[in-house]
C-alpha cells in the first residue's frame, strides 16, 4: 500500500500502481470526469501514470491554470498531426501550451500557410478529436528517438541535448512527437479550437538561426467558451490603451525621441498631475515626506546597492563623464538614492519612522521586442517612498502601506483583487543578496502582516525582488485579465549595503528596516491598465473635462461663458464646444471623448438660468434640466461615491 496525500491534506491508501485517474474515481465520479491533468510531489505526470511510492497528489480540472496548460499542450499536438497531414515533408520543432493557448513552430521549407487554410485545419483537428484517441506517454532509447526523426535536424538537436533514458514519446491516433509529458486523457476533450495568427521565429530564439514559422492556436472544452472568448478579444482590442491614448490625446510616441519613451500629451499631463495630487494627499496624512532626487547617479551607486551586478548588463550602460574613469547610469531605481537622503544625518530611534516619498523617473534598457505601449517602456515614473523604521515599527508601518494601497484601489474602481506573497526561489538563492536570517525576519514580517489584515493571498516562491520579498497586488480588470498593480517589500539588505543607522534607547547603534512601496507600480503603467479596465470612462475626479457645453448656435455663446466660469469657481473641469458644427456633430465627438457631461444651452436655458444635461453613454435616455447649482451637486454626490478621504 502507498499513501497519497491531497491538497487538503488528507491522506488515503492505495495498492501500489495506482493512477491519479484512479484516486480522482475514487472521491467522486463526477468529479473524475472533470479532471484533465495531474501533478505528483510537484512534477507533472499523466493521469494514466502508476504511482508507486508515497507522495503528494493533486488533480486538476479546466478551472485549473495546470489543468489548461495540459489541455492546449494537448491540442498542440493534434494540431502538429493535421499539419503533417495538410504539409507533407515539414518539421515539427516545439509545441508548448502559452497563457491563452499554444503554438507550434515549424520548418515549412517551401510551403506556406495563409488563413485561408486555417478554417480546414481548424476542422481537421476538431475531427480527429471526436475520436477520443488517448494520449500515450512511452519511454524510448535515445538511439531509436534519433533513428525516427534523422531527417529533422530541429528533434535531432532536441534529442542528442537529452540524456539516454529520460527521452519519452507520446502517441496519439497515428502521430507521434517527441515529449515529455503533460496531456490531457484523450483528444475527445477538445471542443473548439480556432488558429489565432502565425509569425515567423527563429529557432530557440537565436536570430542567427533559421527563421520558422510559428502558428498560434487556442481551444476550449466548450464551444461557448471559445464564442466568450473570441467576444472578450474583441472588446479588449476596443480597450486597447494605445487606440483610447490616441482618441483621447493622452499621449504619444515619437521614432526621433526613441522607442519606449512616451510623450505626455497636455490632457495625459494633466491626468498624470491629479493621479499624482490624489497620492500626495494621502501621503501627507500618511506622515511621508516629499524629496527629489537626480535622473542619474554615479555607478559606483548602484553597485553599492547591487542594482548594477544584477541589471548592469541589460540596461542603460554608463555614460562617461570628461573627467577619467568618471562613470554615471540614468537612475535603474529610486531606492539607492533616498538611502543617501537617510544617510544625509544622523537618527535616534525618536526620529523613526522616517517616509521619503518621490515620484520618481527611473531608466531601464527594455528590449525593443518587448516594448508595449505604456505597459513596457523604457523610462517610466515610479510612486516611489521608502519607510526607514525599527524592527519594531514594522509591522505597524507595513499594515499602514496595506491601509494605502486599498485606498488606492477603491477610489480607482479596483475591486477584485488578490495579495501574492513573493518569497525566494526555495532551491536557486544565488540570484538573491542578504542573509538567510534576514531574508526569514522579512518574509514572515510580510506573511503575518497580509494575514492580520485578512487579505486573499496567495504564495509564489521566486517572485521576490533580489534584496527582499514582496507583497504584490494583483489586479482583475474589467475583462478579466490580472495584473500587478502595487507592491510592497521588506528590505534588510539595502540598510547593510549603505551603512544604514540609528541611535536606539540602548544609546548604541542599530540596522533600520526598509520598507519599499509603490501603490500605482508606475504611472505609465497604471494609466494602461486603468485606461483598458474603464475603457477611458475614469472615475468622474479622474476625467480631463468633466462636462463640455454645447451651445445650439452662436447666439448662446455669452451665456455658454457664463455657465463656464461658475462651474470652474466650483472646480469642475469643463470647456465650451463653441465650434461652427451641428449640436449632433458636437454630442457625437464628446462621447468620443467620454466626456461624462454634455450641458447644452439654449434659448430656454438662458431665458430660466438653466443647462439641459445628458449623460455620456445615455442616448435615447432624455436630457434633464437642472440650474447650475443643481447640477454642481449632482457633481458632488458622484465624486464622494468614490473618492473617499483617507485616514490615518
Amino acid at each position: 500500500m502507498i499513501k497519497i496525500t491531497l491538497p487538503d491534506g488528507s491522506v488515503r491508501e492505495y495498492d501500489s500502481g495506482v493512477t491519479p485517474m484512479d484516486v480522482a474515481k475514487s472521491i467522486s465520479e463526477g468529479f473524475a470526469r472533470n479532471v484533465i491533468s495531474a501533478s505528483f510531489d510537484g512534477t507533472t505526470i499523466e493521469t494514466t501514470t502508476q504511482l508507486t511510492t508515497d507522495g503528494s497528489l493533486t488533480l486538476y480540472t479546466w478551472n485549473d491554470a495546470d489543468g489548461k496548460k495540459a489541455f492546449w499542450h494537448s491540442t498542440s499536438h493534434v494540431m502538429a498531426q493535421v499539419l503533417e497531414e495538410m504539409y507533407p515533408g515539414i518539421k515539427l520543432t516545439l509545441g508548448p501550451a502559452i497563457s491563452n493557448g499554444f503554438y507550434y513552430d515549424v520548418d515549412f521549407e517551401d510551403q506556406k500557410i495563409t488563413d485561408a487554410d486555417f478554417k480546414k485545419i481548424e476542422d481537421r483537428v476538431l475531427e480527429i478529436s471526436r475520436g477520443k484517441h488517448e494520449f500515450k506517454l512511452r519511454p524510448v532509447s535515445k538511439a531509436e528517438a534519433l533513428e525516427l526523426y534523422k531527417d529533422n535536424v530541429y528533434k535531432t538537436e532536441l534529442i542528442t541535448n537529452l540524456e539516454d533514458g529520460t527521452i519519452t514519446f507520446c502517441d496519439h491516433d497515428t502521430f507521434t512527437d517527441l515529449c515529455r509529458g503533460g496531456h490531457i486523457p484523450n483528444t475527445g476533450i477538445i471542443k473548439a479550437m480556432k488558429i489565432m495568427s502565425v509569425a515567423g521565429a527563429y529557432w530557440r530564439g537565436d536570430e542567427k538561426n533559421k527563421q520558422l514559422t510559428r502558428v498560434y492556436g487556442t481551444s476550449f472544452p466548450k464551444q461557448k467558451d471559445l464564442t466568450e472568448y473570441l467576444e472578450l478579444l474583441e472588446e479588449a482590442k476596443r480597450r486597447d490603451h494605445r487606440k483610447l491614448g490616441k482618441e483621447l490625446e493622452l499621449f504619444a510616441f515619437s521614432q526621433k525621441v526613441g522607442a519606449g519613451l512616451p510623450l505626455w500629451l497636455p490632457k495625459g499631463a494633466a491626468l498624470r498631475d491629479r493621479l499624482e495630487q490624489f497620492l500626495k494627499k494621502a501621503q501627507k496624512k500618511g506622515g511621508y515626506e516629499q524629496v527629489v532626487t537626480p535622473h542619474i547617479g554615479q555607478k559606483e551607486l548602484y553597485v553599492t546597492s547591487g542594482h548594477y551586478a544584477k541589471y548592469g548588463a541589460d540596461s542603460f550602460q554608463p555614460i562617461s563623464t570628461p573627467a577619467e574613469g568618471e562613470e554615471f547610469l540614468l537612475k535603474p531605481m529610486n531606492c539607492p538614492h533616498h538611502c543617501e537622503i537617510y544617510n544625509v544625518r544622523p537618527w535616534s530611534y525618536k526620529d523613526l519612522p522616517k517616509r521619503y516619498a518621490e515620484f520618481g523617473t527611473v531608466y531601464r534598457y527594455e528590449q525593443s521586442g518587448e516594448l508595449h505601449g505604456l505597459t513596457r517602456v523604457r523610462g517610466f515614473t515610479q510612486d516611489d517612498a521608502h519607510i526607514f523604521c525599527t524592527p519594531d515599527q514594522l509591522d505597524e508601518e507595513f499594515k499602514k502601506v496595506i491601509d494605502l494601497v486599498l485606498y488606492v484601489f477603491s477610489s480607482l474602481g479596483f475591486e477584485n483583487f488578490t495579495a501574492q506573497i513573493s518569497l525566494r526561489d526555495k532551491e536557486n538563492r544565488d540570484k538573491y543578496i542578504g542573509t538567510d536570517e534576514n531574508w526569514e525576519k522579512a518574509e514572515n514580517a510580510i506573511i503575518n502582516a497580509a494575514k492580520d489584515k485578512n487579505l486573499d493571498t496567495v504564495i509564489e516562491y521566486g517572485e521576490a525582488a533580489f534584496y527582499g520579498p514582496k507583497l504584490d497586488f494583483m489586479v482583475k480588470d474589467a475583462l478579466g485579465r490580472q495584473w500587478q498593480l502595487g507592491t510592497i517589500q521588506v528590505d534588510y539588505n539595502l540598510p547593510e549595503r549603505f551603512d544604514l543607522t540609528y541611535k536606539g534607547s540602548d544609546n548604541e547603534l542599530h540596522r533600520p528596516v526598509m520598507i519599499h512601496r509603490a501603490p500605482f507600480g508606475s504611472m505609465e503603467r497604471f494609466i494602461a491598465i486603468l485606461l483598458e479596465h474603464t475603457a477611458g470612462n475614469f472615475p468622474l475626479w479622474l476625467m480631463p473635462e468633466q462636462a463640455t457645453i454645447l451651445c445650439l448656435s452662436e447666439k448662446y455663446e455669452i451665456y455658454a461663458k457664463k455657465v463656464l466660469n461658475l462651474l470652474e469657481n466650483h472646480e469642475i473641469r469643463a470647456l465650451v464646444d463653441n465650434r461652427n458644427e451641428t449640436i449632433g456633430k458636437k454630442i457625437r465627438d464628446a462621447e468620443m471623448q467620454k466626456t461624462p457631461f454634455m450641458l447644452i444651452v439654449g434659448e430656454e436655458e438662458e431665458k430660466n438660468g438653466t443647462i439641459s444635461i445628458r449623460r455620456h453613454g445615455q442616448e435615447g435616455k432624455g436630457n434633464i434640466t437642472v440650474t447650475i447649482e443643481e447640477f454642481v451637486a449632482i457633481v458632488n454626490e458622484e465624486i464622494n461615491k468614490t473618492l473617499k478621504v483617507f485616514t490615518v
